[in-house]
């Protein structure tokens, strides 16, 4: 049996969806381990999974609260940067951090995200295989391809062509910073150099919990990338979480989450909430821990029926007719599996990305979290409502993820790749 050492960056969906993976290989006879800074390991509630902490002298406990602030709240282009100099500081320590503790763990092979790089540059550099894992949406580049970060659409005509060019070309202008420690570090592990996320993946497999259906059309992903769909584990399911609570049969219920980094805004919230009292439709708000008990009370009086910091996340999508929501990676999966449709307000990341997948798909609509007011929600939340077409499109793609084998196939593909089991066909 082997020993995976995962390295991610410090964010709560990242770790919850390789924690998935880490339970199932675990399960299987592995022993799995995180390596990150001191605060992450609080993401990690599962005695089965390992967490080792590295890099205390310039990332100490208590320092991830001012990271995740500025990655939630970047404001403008100074602020942007600082996020950028941030993910470029982690990658750094990582860097120098890992080796050691790779040799003093006796890690066999690395599961690394898409988004640290460091995991497969320092994979390379003390010759242990890599598997990539794309939590989010996938870094892989293709020609005419828009950025996972990108807000627009996917098209071959010249305009889209020269807008997939043009933006990638900010993109990396404004990655300058990371790309810079990426070289750095390359050279001192004495590995080729190269500067991008994408330069920093895995030769031997790559896994996306997406399905082929939601994202933009790919033709030149490599042979050994592979679409599973959502890494999710039951074990995991409701480890925070309230019981759903008692909706009302006859009236349109409507979920709205804004993820683990942007349950804070207050004031999108409260927009929601007076959209859906305009419709007169159940609402739910699981805000993640990010508002206080005040503005919970205040949301309840502008319109939500229901305030929490967790729900039960895929048992609210399963009963719920729409769901409002930052366009994050796991909530727009979970919600192609409960075939509900999605108002996506996007604000980060990769979310503007995963929102022009929505509407390309057909699978919900897309508005700005900054200027679309009550009135407006509520007029994408009624088509949501009451459009048919939605449906059958979301039942397209609810069967792609159904069958796309998720969390137990991509430990398939781990173990069958890094020769711990037997052989078994492996489809994209």
């Amino acid at each position: 049996m082997a020993h995976f050492g995962v390295v991610a960056p410090a964010f709560y969906s990242h770790v919850n969806a390789l924690a998935a993976l880490a339970i199932e290989l675990t399960a299987r006879g592995h022993r799995v381990t995180f390596l990150q800074r001191p605060d992450a390991t609080a993401y990690l509630d599962d005695e089965r999974i390992g967490f080792h902490a590295v890099g205390a002298a310039t990332h100490p406990p208590g320092s991830l609260a001012a990271t995740l602030r500025r990655a939630a709240n970047p404001g403008g282009p100074l602020g942007l940067r600082r996020v950028i100099d941030d993910m470029a500081q982690t990658t750094a320590m990582l860097c120098r951090e890992l080796p050691a503790a790779i040799e003093t763990l006796r890690i066999d092979a690395i599961l690394g995200d898409q988004m640290e790089a460091a995991g497969g540059l320092v994979a390379e550099a003390v010759g242990l295989p890599l598997i990539s894992v794309a939590c989010a949406l996938p870094v892989n580049r293709e020609p005419g391809l828009p950025l996972p970060v990108m807000p627009f659409g996917w098209g071959e005509d010249e305009r889209a062509l020269r807008m997939v060019e043009g933006s990638t070309r900010v993109y990396d202008w404004l990655m300058a910073p990371h790309r810079r420690v990426i070289e750095a570090e390359a050279r001192r592990l004495g590995i080729p150099v190269r500067g991008m996320l994408h330069e920093c993946l895995s030769s031997l497999a790559q896994i996306s919990q997406t399905t082929a259906s939601f994202d933009f059309p790919r033709r030149h992903a490599p042979p050994y990338f592979h679409h599973v769909g959502p890494l999710r584990h039951a074990a995991r399911a409701n480890a925070k979480h309230a019981p759903l609570p008692p909706i009302a049969a006859g009236k349109p219920f409507v979920f709205a989450s804004l993820g683990t980094l942007q349950g804070h805004r207050f004031g999108l919230f409260r927009r929601i909430a007076h959209a859906c009292r305009q419709l007169d439709v159940q609402l739910l708000v699981a805000h993640c821990g990010g508002l206080t008990a005040q503005q919970g009370a205040a949301l309840r009086d502008a319109g939500a029926t229901w305030v929490c910091a967790f729900a039960p996340q895929r048992e609210a999508l399963a009963r719920a007719d729409a769901v409002i929501s930052h366009a994050g990676s796991n909530t727009v999966m979970d919600a192609i599996a409960a075939r509900t449709p999605i108002l996506a307000l996007p604000i980060a990341f990769d979310q503007p990305g995963a929102a022009a997948r929505i509407c390309h798909a057909g699978i919900g609509l897309r508005a700005s979290p900054r200027w679309t007011g009550a009135g407006g929600i509520a007029r994408l939340l009624r088509q949501l409502l009451d459009d048919p077409s939605f449906a059958p499109r979301l039942d397209a793609l609810a069967a792609d993820v159904a069958s796309a084998g998720g969390t137990p196939r991509a430990a398939d593909i781990v173990e069958t790749t890094l020769r711990l089991r037997q052989a078994q066909p492996v489809t994209a």
